[in-house]
């Protein structure tokens, strides 16, 4: 009896083995650069096959897909790579998408430069059976961005608002909780993934500061964490400020001087060229010995580079004045706003300790940013945010909304829009919310306060806007408590007039 218990072990083990080998995994979305196939049979039982391939100059990953058709005759093939100099990594048959570069690469794989010359697969061949016949085929693409190619897929819920923290940090900067002990310790990236999950976040930025390290853990951690999209990011301290990157994960060179080689503007093509994202953060802080380099100076920067700014910054929530004090982001956006451009308003926790539980402001998810995309992709975020469909929940309530638009009898502009409105054209606006009993519905025109709604009296407001803006004007909302405490806030429409 137990003879046969241990065969059907393994029976059971190698299904499982050739079941993962065909789980569907993300790859380049194009076609691949070089195709290699093969075939096996009985006579490879046991033996090892080495396929050589020509890595070109350039390279700064590496991802092969890997496929063969014996798996109904049990044929198990193990996959390894070796470059001109070393043995790279070995993952059995278990992954069907490998990637490696040089600082980050499949569990299973070492990191390191790509460098040009002959590289190796090697294939293993534990079982094939005596008259099996098992055809083989490499996909290999060379891509020349170190940058990670699309995330593991995510569990999607298709079209609709999403709510994250594009501010955290962990080990692989300053990040730092408490061990099992209770120490200390500099704080492990999958402790803020499991924070993130546990507070309902559908997606998170890691930012730590200047390096592209926690890239790796990120892709480790991504297939596990299939409810959270995890986009890698960086904050980019300086002397002049700080400003975060958002959805690349490649090395740039942050030492910015005044008139030296390496600028804010250098540095934000190169995040767009990328297909990434600039952000600046917290840039009413005072700098000095407390809080380096936090204020916004940066020498010769166009305002017009950035995509976003972080006008709720979770550690400045307590600060003086709050998230309408000095030291609070929204004078600048609404200076930028006002030149005009079009700039997201967006928030992020700043978070430092993960293991923190008590919701209070800079804890992960406080606040929160909210985006309305096509998708739960990084792709689909980074495009809600740059369009401006996003609101700011201070209070981390999963079920508040604020959505903005503004309306002629000819067209409209969601929120994060522009508007164009003839003289003496009929306009209004249109807020849909939903937060906490007893809240209040603002509806401002750059500062100015047009109307005060009770929410209670109905969850959609119309206010009309005719005669009450001129030139360029940008039309928001935000949503108090009853202690008159900003709760919500909206991004907002740019009207020309």
């Amino acid at each position: 009896m137990r003879a046969v218990r241990t065969v059907l072990f393994l029976l059971a083990l190698l299904a499982a083995t050739a079941a993962a080998a065909q789980v569907p995994a993300q790859m380049p979305e194009r076609a691949p650069d070089l195709v290699l196939t093969g075939k096996l049979t009985g006579a490879d039982h046991h033996r090892y096959t080495s396929v050589p391939f020509r890595v070109p100059r350039g390279v700064k990953r590496l991802v092969i897909a890997f496929d063969h058709d014996g798996r109904a005759d049990r044929t198990v093939i193990d996959l390894g790579v070796e470059d001109a100099q070393r043995f790279r990594g070995a993952s059995g048959g278990d992954k069907a998408l490998i990637s490696i570069a040089e600082r980050d690469a499949t569990p299973s794989y070492l990191p390191g430069q790509i460098d040009p010359g002959i590289w190796r697969l090697t294939l293993a061949v534990p079982n094939i059976r005596a008259k099996a016949v098992t055809n083989w085929t490499a996909r290999l693409w060379f891509l020349k961005a170190a940058s990670p190619p699309t995330p593991a897929s995510v569990i999607d819920r298709g079209a609709g608002w999403y709510r994250g923290d594009l501010h955290l940090h962990t080990a692989h900067s300053d990040g730092a909780c408490a061990s099992q002990s209770g120490r200390r310790v500099p704080c492990p990236v999958f402790r803020t993934l499991e924070t993130a999950a546990a507070r309902g976040l559908d997606f998170i930025a890691v930012t730590d500061h200047n390096t592209p390290s926690a890239v790796a853990s990120i892709a480790e951690a991504q297939p596990y964490f299939d409810r959270l999209l995890i986009i890698p990011g960086r904050e980019i301290t300086t002397f002049f400020g700080h400003f975060n990157i958002f959805g690349t994960g490649e090395p740039l060179d942050y030492r910015i001087t005044p008139n030296g080689p390496v600028t804010f503007n250098a540095i934000a093509d190169r995040v767009h060229a990328l297909g990434g994202l600039v952000s600046i953060n917290h840039p009413g802080l005072p700098s000095g010995e407390a809080c380096m380099g936090c204020g916004w100076a940066m020498p010769n920067a166009d305002l017009g580079r950035a995509d976003a700014i972080e006008v709720i910054n979770g550690g400045a929530m307590a600060l003086p004045g709050g998230v309408e004090g000095p030291l609070s982001g929204l004078g600048l956006w609404l200076r930028a706003m006002a030149a005009p451009q079009s700039i997201t308003a967006i928030g992020g926790s700043d978070n430092h300790d993960a293991g923190r539980t008590d919701n209070a402001p800079g804890t992960i998810g406080r606040p929160t940013t909210v985006v309305h995309a096509e998708a739960l992709t990084q792709a689909a975020i980074l495009k809600g945010i740059r369009q401006g469909r996003v609101f700011i929940d201070l209070a981390g309530d999963p079920a508040a909304l604020v959505d903005l638009r503004v309306e002629t009898g000819a067209s409209q502009a969601p929120m994060g829009g522009r508007l164009r409105v003839a003289a003496g054209e009929a306009v209004g606006a249109h807020v849909s919310a939903s937060a906490v009993a007893g809240a209040t519905l603002d509806l401002l025109v750059d500062e100015k306060l047009l109307a005060r709604v009770a929410l209670a009296s109905g969850k959609d407001v119309h206010v009309p806007l005719t005669g009450l803006v001129t030139g360029t004007s940008v039309v928001r909302a935000v949503v108090r408590d009853g202690r008159g405490s900003i709760v919500l806030m909206s991004n907002a429409v740019l009207i020309d007039r």
